[in-house]
């Protein structure tokens, strides 16, 4: 059977995992984290998952050193649990990523709503008192299709696509960060919560999982690294990525806040542009914020292709799935049936329109927390090492928190309804991919 190609570099693995993290959060769900938290309780907390989430990290670097697995938690969690706990686990950390695909391709139909409002006609139908409509859908069909051929072609091209929009969106946020510093005023920031501040904090820190999500992405492409690469290297793009990504979302909540009162923003749409639009009067700060919305939407979304597809095509070869998923492009290398479904999947998805955004948020949230658990305490259970243990076990004891602030309705913020039905269909779905492997074996 072929293998997958072997091309990254640590600079791949960056942008992968960069990539994977920040997409167009910080500019569609802008008044969401200020209206949760006020400024300061928001900054606060993406700054406080970030230096949490090292732990985590950390533990990621250990295992994809030690057990370089396109399958991540599913592979780890082998190592000590039963084969269904093991596939159980990945099937969730799946769901962490290929969420985000319909995510994002519904959002660059809203943002270019946002530019051409005459993208808002043709309503199809609506999904909880959200209109769908054929131009936005269209838009969000073509990225999925121009992506999946990307994925389709070879990893070296994915990388590469993902490595300069990495690089464009890192240019042009210190543009908007240095902006922001130039015309804003502390006197913005009043009030700096929107009620108690560690009330306020939690609110936030509880779907910073979602946001922070893709440092651990990085296991799942690690049989694709090219054969001079050290292991250390895995280690070093997954911390770049906590540390640079924790720091993005912060000085974005501090510069929207920074620039104009953010109580006025609230209900906004984009309210990233428009509190930019209201302090200089001038539109190319808010082209620039919407061009590099634009390639956050495409970064993150190939990130988490990316990731996707790797955990079905593992799952396929460990044949807890379908084992047509295990197959490999003979001339490109690539898992190409894993990207096609993957691509199929996130178009349903896109069918329901703006009513996936925020409750998708919280469903990520809970499943990148359960795969953090799974990850630290499997490490704690394999490794000897005294310290080696203590961090993963302050890993997991992060993960659980986080974990439990979506599942016990004591926290404010807790699932909804909603939130639960979508995560019953997602484990039907892959009990019924299980037992359909098993039927096949």
């Amino acid at each position: 059977m072929s293998t997958l190609a072997q091309k990254l570099g640590v600079r791949d693995y960056f942008a992968l995992a960069f990539g994977t993290m920040i997409g167009a959060g910080w500019l569609i769900v802008m008044d969401d984290w200020l209206g949760r938290s006020g400024p300061a309780g928001a900054m606060l907390a993406f700054g406080i998952g970030g230096i949490l989430l090292l732990p985590v990290g950390w533990v990621y670097g250990r295992w994809v050193e030690r057990l370089p697995d396109a399958s991540g938690e599913a592979a780890y969690t082998a190592q000590v649990f039963p084969a269904f706990f093991s596939y159980a686990t990945g099937w969730i950390m799946l769901l962490a990523y290929f969420i985000v695909c319909p995510w994002e391709a519904v959002a660059i139909g809203k943002l270019a709503a946002y530019l051409y409002p005459a993208l808002d006609r043709y309503e199809l139908y609506s999904v909880n008192g959200h209109p769908v409509f054929l131009p936005r859908l269209v838009l969000g069909v073509a990225m999925t299709l121009f992506l999946a051929f990307l994925n389709y072609r070879g990893i070296r091209v994915s990388a590469s696509f993902q490595r300069w929009i990495t690089s464009i969106v890192l240019f042009l946020f210190a543009v908007i960060v240095l902006t922001s510093a130039a015309h804003g005023s502390l006197v913005n920031f009043r009030p700096v919560f929107t009620a108690a501040p560690l009330a306020s904090v939690i609110l936030t820190l509880q779907i910073v999982p979602y946001f922070m999500t893709g440092f651990e992405s990085v296991p799942k492409a690690a049989e694709e690294a090219a054969p001079q690469f050290g292991s250390r290297g895995f280690f070093r793009a997954i911390v770049m990525a906590l540390f640079v990504g924790a720091g993005f979302y912060v000085l974005a909540i501090g510069a929207v806040a920074f620039t104009t009162p953010w109580q006025g923003l609230l209900g906004q749409k984009f309210a990233t542009a428009v509190a930019f639009e209201r302090a200089l009067g001038a539109q190319w700060p808010v082209r620039m914020i919407l061009a590099m919305a634009f390639l956050g939407l495409f970064q993150c979304f190939n990130g988490n292709f990316v990731a996707s597809s790797r955990l079905l095509f593992s799952f396929g070869r460990r044949g807890t799935v379908p084992r047509p998923f295990r197959e490999i492009h003979p001339v490109y290398q690539t898992p190409h049936i894993a990207v096609i479904a993957i691509a199929i999947m996130t178009g349903i998805g896109l069918l329901l329109g703006d009513s996936l955004l925020v409750p998708v948020t919280e469903v990520g949230s809970m499943a990148s927390a359960f795969g953090w658990l799974a990850a630290c305490v499997s490490f704690f259970l394999v490794e000897k090492n005294a310290r080696a243990r203590l961090i993963a076990a302050a890993g997991g004891a992060v993960a659980l928190l986080l974990l439990l602030m979506k599942l016990l309705p004591v926290f404010p913020g807790h699932f909804s309804v909603r939130e639960w039905i979508a995560l019953g269909i997602w484990l039907f779905l892959g009990l019924a991919f299980h037992f359909i492997a098993g039927m096949k074996r």
